[in-house]
Order: C-alpha cells, then sequence, then structure tokens
C-alpha cells in the first residue's frame, strides 16, 4: 500500500485500451470544488473577514513546514480561494524570503493597523516584516504569543475563506493561546518519515485533540528522494513513517511530497513550487481537496485554557 501512494502521487496511470484519457479540467472536478466552496463559505466565520483558520504545524523544526504552507496556500489560491497566509513562527519568520518579499517592511493606513502584503495571490502578514531581519527576537512565550494576536487582529484582512497560519515548532505557549483566542477549524501536520520527526509530530497531533482542535490530516514531506536521471525513488529518511503515525492516532493522511532540490530552489528564490513543477502542483491540489473536505466535516470547538506565567 505504502509503495501504491508514492508512485500514484508522481505517476499517472495510463488509460486502458479503448479507453478515453481523462481531462482533468472535465466538469464534474469544478462542479466538486464549488460545492466545497460553498460548503466552507456557508458556516459561521471564524472571526471577522475569514472564514476558516487553519494551523500547519509540525512538533520540531526542519521538516519543511513553512514550505508546506506556503504552497499549500498558494495552491489553494490557484483553486479560487480567497487565501490568506499569517506566518506565526515569531522566532525565525522565513516565509516573506520564500514569497519573494524578503526587505520589506510593514506599513499602516493609520499608525495603528495593518495592511497585509500581496503576493501569487496570497494575503500574507509576518513578524518579518516588523522586527530587524538581521536580530534576534528575544522574547519569553507570554509576549510572543501577545505579539501574535496582534498581528492576527490588527491586520486588515480582507474577506478571506481560509486563513493558513505556519505556526513556530513546539507545542507551548503560542500553540495554547491560539486555541484559547481563536475558533480554529483545524490542524495539518507536517513531519518526516524518520522516527525523530514523528515523535514529535505525534506530540503535536496529541496536543491538538487535547485542546479539541480537529486534525485535519498529516503531511508526509521528503517522502522519498526520486533520482532525476533514473527515475528510481530512495527512501532516505525511512519508509512510511508518517503513514504509521497517521494510523496509530487515526488522522487522515493528505499527501506524501518527494525531496526534490527544485522545491528548495524555488523556496529560495522567492517562488512557490507548486507554480513551475507540475508534478508537485498535483500532489498539492490533492492535498487541498483532502483538506477542504475534512474542513466541512470538522466541528472546531473553543476551550477554555487558563494559561499562567509558572
Amino acid at each position: 500500500m505504502f509503495n501504491w501512494l508514492k508512485k500514484s502521487a508522481i505517476t499517472a496511470q495510463p488509460p486502458a485500451p479503448g479507453e478515453k484519457k481523462r481531462d482533468t479540467n472535465q466538469t464534474d472536478d469544478t462542479v466538486a470544488l464549488e460545492t466545497l466552496l460553498e460548503g466552507l463559505r456557508s458556516t459561521q466565520p471564524v472571526m471577522a473577514n475569514i472564514q476558516h483558520v487553519v494551523l500547519v504545524a509540525s512538533g520540531k523544526g526542519g521538516v519543511g513546514k513553512s514550505t508546506t504552507a506556503v504552497n499549500l496556500a498558494s495552491t489553494l489560491a490557484t483553486m479560487g480561494l480567497r487565501t490568506g497566509l499569517l506566518d506565526a513562527d515569531i522566532y525565525g519568520p522565513s516565509i516573506p524570503l520564500m514569497l519573494g518579499l524578503a526587505g520589506a517592511r510593514a506599513d499602516s493606513p493609520d499608525n495603528k493597523l495593518l495592511n497585509p502584503k500581496h503576493a501569487f495571490g496570497i494575503n500574507l502578514q509576518s513578524i518579518g516584516f516588523l522586527v530587524d531581519p538581521d536580530q534576534a527576537s528575544v522574547w519569553r512565550g507570554p509576549m510572543a504569543s501577545q505579539a501574535l494576536l496582534q498581528l492576527i487582529n490588527e491586520t486588515l484582512w480582507p474577506q478571506l475563506d481560509i486563513l493558513i497560519v505556519d505556526m513556530p515548532p513546539g507545542t507551548g505557549d503560542i500553540q495554547l493561546t491560539l486555541a484559547q483566542k481563536l475558533k480554529v477549524s483545524g490542524a495539518v501536520i507536517v513531519t518526516t518519515p524518520q522516527d525523530v520527526a514523528l515523535t514529535d509530530a505525534g506530540k503535536a497531533i496529541a496536543m491538538f485533540k487535547q485542546v479539541n482542535i480537529p486534525v485535519l490530516g498529516l503531511i508526509e514531506n521528503m517522502s522519498y528522494y526520486l533520482c532525476p536521471h533514473c527515475g528510481e525513488t530512495d527512501d532516505i529518511f525511512g519508509t512510511a513513517g508518517g503513514l504509521r503515525l497517521a494510523e496509530r492516532y487515526h488522522v487522515p493522511v493528505l499527501g506524501q511530497l518527494p525531496l526534490e532540490r527544485q522545491i528548495r530552489e524555488h523556496a529560495d528564490q522567492g517562488e512557490p513550487a507548486v507554480l513551475k513543477l507540475q508534478p508537485i502542483a498535483e500532489i498539492y491540489r490533492t492535498i487541498s481537496s483532502k483538506m477542504l473536505t475534512n474542513i466541512t466535516g470538522a466541528t472546531a470547538q473553543q476551550v477554555e485554557i487558563v494559561i499562567t506565567d509558572d
């Protein structure tokens, strides 16, 4: 099963003899997307101008969470969703670089509220627009949490179908503050197949379930290496670890992404890979469709969490 999942993500099956080749832009696909959008927009907004908030988390750094968040948001925008992206990694904001906005500074129409930036159809906000990129953010948890809430509440977001939040690593103050202050539609967990990443990803899943935030699914990043010369795959970080983790916690698998040099190159160049690499774009479109379907079936709840300074 695991090998089939990998191969199906990168290789389209040829039509059977006599079968007409399927058109990926068929009417049924359009109708399915329109139905999803209708379902997303029919629910009560989680906050003013924002229909849904989805957290992209990992439990640890170095698994490609921010790259995944950027490409996920870009895919949603190409699918016609009014999409926002919040870089909530207070200590290491990297999304401005990934979207070609490195060095951009925040601007305000009234010295109180902030305008979002715009890139590739995405409305973007980041702490990176407010702090010196060469200076470390040496903030305690409560201060970082307050800064994040200000970014969310004091940005002049336009009408959004979905706001993707790129979370910092860990399961501490910031995650708990979001659970307390926001009605989050769900969380997406990003991991690699290796045991070191899976342990922390499991903690992230447990944390979200503990605070009643639905886990919409798991993305296994760097799932395999596809040789550009011979086409062979190599499980550099292990085999199907993310799939086993999803089975253990009863979490749906949204998709598996390859370890590919061009994905990294596009991130460094400030352009989402899904806009240039068609196989990657198809994987992300499948991931996005599954995520949106799970949002429409999830019931987010706000819970009371007491956060102390201890």
